[in-house]
């Protein structure tokens, strides 16, 4: 099943070249699902169907085509209702309001990450052999996507200890500070949440998933494009490809579109430097707003050409480590950054790897814990961390 999700800055068309890649992989005989986990849904209204038509569960819009906008709060509502009735009473022993409680336990954003499961659901079902995912612009699409492994790592070196204690003490910390303890219920529903988000991890980070970048010709939509390319990469998700979307032509254009053509012109240059390496499809600007199944294939047919657009490159997966004569190197993809925009940290068994406002735990293997890092560098867009053996680490052993 190939698994394709579609993001970028708020406004730059990211919705209408995910439905046309969609309309076309079913109009070349794949079954196809189209879902959206932005807030915001507009693809039926890309597809041009009547109001309520499309919702929570897929509806087929054409041979092979089904579109399905993901009931976000429907999916808060199942997945976190045992921890949210938990910190209710909690805010009821302390007087809270009960109006003011219920909007207390909804984590900003968290609405937009459960969307994420029902990914995971319908890839489960085995039916589809093409699910293109419109995702929510960048920031939130990179916190959605950030999530799985953050609570990964504290449900593997927190969580188990909590719960022991909490266990063994609950009676004694009820009556003590007057506030309910939670139950195995509780701790049962994050630790399904966390198996259910691990599998959405390892499905889009997968070597049949990718992410494709689509962005406008100006400046501060390619400003965030790179960092979004750089933070995608820091997680482990593969970019195979960038939409370059609303490009003017520069023929028969009059002086004000041509300077237009020009000021893209300069930009587009850059978006090749940026992402060299990477196919960037170029979607022409169009005198009226493409709508409907078929003119979205005929959009999505003249963006990528020849080229396949569900070809698949191959991954190098999140990180790699390779053995040297004096102990082992680390590469991790991390474009467009320079050695002096990364900070490294080694906390036990975990290299903490931080660049701008993102940060990300890798755990190292067992074979690297008397290892301690002996320098690093960014080069050929990977960050390459070089271990050797410490010495004394093993001479007191």
């Amino acid at each position: 099943m190939r698994l394709l999700l579609f993001t970028g800055k708020g406004g730059v068309g990211k919705s209408t070249i995910a439905a046309g890649t969609a309309a076309l992989a079913a109009a070349e005989g794949r079954r196809t699902l189209v879902l959206s986990t932005d807030a915001a849904h507009s693809l039926a209204d890309a597809y041009g169907c009547a109001p309520g038509t499309i919702g929570a569960e897929p509806a087929e819009v054409a041979d092979g085509l089904f579109v399905q906008q993901v009931d976000a709060q429907l999916r808060f509502e199942q997945s976190w209702a045992d921890i949210q009735r938990y910190l209710l009473s909690v805010l009821d022993v302390a007087g809270v309001d009960p109006v003011a409680a219920e909007e207390l336990t909804v984590i900003p954003g968290a609405e937009e990450v459960l969307a994420l499961l029902e990914l995971r659901v319908q890839a489960l079902t085995g039916g589809w052999d093409v699910i293109v995912v419109d995702c929510a612009p960048t920031a939130e699409t990179l916190r959605l996507l950030a999530l799985p492994e953050a609570l990964g790592w504290y449900m593997h070196r927190v969580f188990p200890m909590e719960r022991r204690v909490v266990k063994a003490l609950r009676p004694v910390l009820s009556r003590a500070a007057g506030v309910p303890m939670p139950g195995d219920s509780v701790f049962d529903a994050v630790e399904r949440l966390h198996a259910e988000l691990e599998e959405v991890r390892e499905l889009l980070s997968g070597p049949d998933a990718s992410v494709r970048l689509v962005l406008t010709p100006e400046n501060v939509v390619l400003a965030e494009a790179r960092r979004s390319y750089t933070s995608l990469s820091l997680f482990g998700y593969r970019v195979d490809g960038v939409v370059a979307n609303r490009v003017f032509p520069a023929e028969g254009a009059d002086d004000w579109r041509a300077g237009w053509v020009l000021a893209q012109d300069e930009v587009l240059e850059r978006v090749d430097e940026s992402f060299a390496g990477l196919p960037i499809w170029r979607s022409p600007y169009r005198p009226r707003e493409p709508v409907g199944v078929e003119t979205l294939s005929a959009l999505a047919r003249e963006v990528y050409g020849a080229d396949d657009p569900l070809a698949t490159t191959p991954g190098k997966g999140p990180f790699r480590i390779t053995r040297t004569d004096t102990g082992a190197v680390l590469r991790l993809s991390l474009p467009l950054v320079s050695r002096a925009e990364v900070n490294l940290a080694r906390n036990g068994d975990d290299l903490v790897v931080t660049v701008g406002s993102y940060r990300r735990l890798l755990t190292l293997p067992s074979g690297l814990a008397r290892h301690r890092i002996a320098g690093a560098r960014v080069e050929q867009g990977e960050l390459r961390v070089r271990f050797i053996e410490d010495p004394d680490d093993e001479a007191g052993r």
